[in-house]
């Protein structure tokens, strides 16, 4: 029986079901502390322990966005904060190549932030 987790890759449509998986993969194969967690019904990953960052989809445009926890602590253009008060987002679009410098760039970003703020 399938993970409520894999559940929610498997069941998305073409392409967007296909970023998912890339971005998925992506993260978890960034940093080897990096692991997978099922949290509030959305894929979590966490980063030594702690949450890290997330994937989601937005629902008005159905493209989906890489949650970063600490994102209010980043500074890149590419990441928005729009209304929340703690994380910011980076929007990708499931119909283009994914810019696999900026997300690198952006994780290495968010790993340095939870480095710094102290003990996990």
């Amino acid at each position: 029986m399938l993970r409520e987790i894999d559940l929610f890759f498997i069941q998305k449509e073409e392409p967007l079901k296909g970023s998912l998986l890339f971005l998925r993969e992506l993260i978890l194969g960034y940093d080897s502390n990096i692991t997978e967690a099922w949290k509030y019904k959305i894929p979590f990953y966490c980063y030594k322990g702690k949450m890290f960052c997330y994937l989601w989809v937005n629902k008005k445009t159905r493209q989906p966005y890489i949650g970063i926890v600490e994102g209010r602590k980043i500074e890149h253009p590419l990441l928005i904060i729009a209304k929340r008060s703690r994380m910011k987002i980076m929007q990708l679009d499931a119909g283009q190549d994914m810019p696999l410098d900026n997300i690198g760039e952006i994780l290495g970003l968010a790993m340095e932030v939870h480095d710094k703020a102290g003990k996990f």
